[in-house]
């Protein structure tokens, strides 16, 4: 791990393709600004699976770690020295570490990112709960899931393909996982937790399902805020967690890795994610 001082002169960077709408840059450079780190940069970089080796070996000793987002989270582990027992688990890396001598490591952050984010709004623990998706986050869903939930987890899918990889990740993270066809999603709500991992648009049609009393909702999108899911849920008094906290909380685990500096400066960073977001 790194340990930064205030006059290193260390990079980082989030890689991945389409990169533009990143807000990574934001909340990592808040969090300099925050710790004192004057030589401290951070940028994106548009980089598809074919470059990443290139890139990854064009990198210097001053080179501290990398966020990574789509479609790059499974294909960076070929090219890593380690991974953590986390990554390991999901299959998808997210943060690497970069020590001066060039060892690569790997972790993901989502995970404990998404427990942080739902412990910030109360939910410890609960006895069952839902997934609308089966892609990437919903895996990391569900190892966030078998760590607060005690009962089974009903995942609403869109295909018979996607159902069955939903269970063989249950089986893989020890979590007992149903699942049901996508139109049936409305009865998600009747749990006490709803993991909405899906695209923009997908979940807006279940807005006239959102029940008097929800529980608590946790929405992975940030941009737009609210969803119409969102917004609705609000509405009734739900309490929601939304794509920004999860944003926020896996960034402060990458700089207290990436800078060997804990802990990082978690209302600064929201505060800087949410100005930008207001500024789009």
């Amino acid at each position: 791990m790194n340990s930064a001082t205030a006059t290193d002169t260390r990079r980082a960077a989030v890689l991945g393709s389409p990169i533009a709408h990143s807000l990574s840059p934001v909340l990592h450079r808040a969090a300099y600004a925050a710790m004192g780190l004057t030589g401290w940069s951070y940028d994106r970089f548009e980089v598809s699976e074919a470059d990443l080796e290139g890139f990854l070996g064009g990198l210097d000793a001053s080179w501290a770690g990398l966020s990574l987002t789509m479609p790059l989270k499974r294909a960076v582990i070929p090219l890593l020295d380690a991974i953590s027992d986390t990554a390991a688990a999901v299959e998808a890396v997210n943060t690497v570490v970069l020590d001066e001598d060039g060892r690569r490591t790997g972790d993901n952050t989502d995970i404990p990112g998404m427990i942080a984010a739902l412990r910030e709004r109360g939910v410890g623990k609960v006895d069952h709960a839902a997934v609308l998706g089966a892609g990437a986050t919903a895996s990391s869903a569900l190892a966030a899931l078998a760590r607060i939930c005690t009962g089974p987890v009903t995942a609403y899918v869109r295909s018979h393909v996607r159902a069955e990889e939903m269970r063989g990740w249950g089986e893989r993270l020890g979590v007992e996982v149903h699942t049901a066809d996508w139109a049936e999603a409305g009865h998600a709500f009747d749990s006490p937790l709803v993991v909405a991992t899906t695209p923009a648009g997908a979940t807006d049609a279940l807005v006239p399902y959102v029940p008097e009393r929800p529980g608590t909702l946790f929405d992975v999108l940030y941009d737009p805020w609210p969803t119409p899911l969102a917004a609705a849920w609000a509405e009734q008094d739900g309490s929601v967690v939304g794509g920004l906290d999860l944003l926020v909380h896996q960034a402060v685990l990458q700089v207290e890795q990436m800078t060997g500096r804990s802990p990082a400066p978690l209302a600064a960073m929201r505060a800087a994610g949410e100005e930008a977001l207001a500024g789009r």
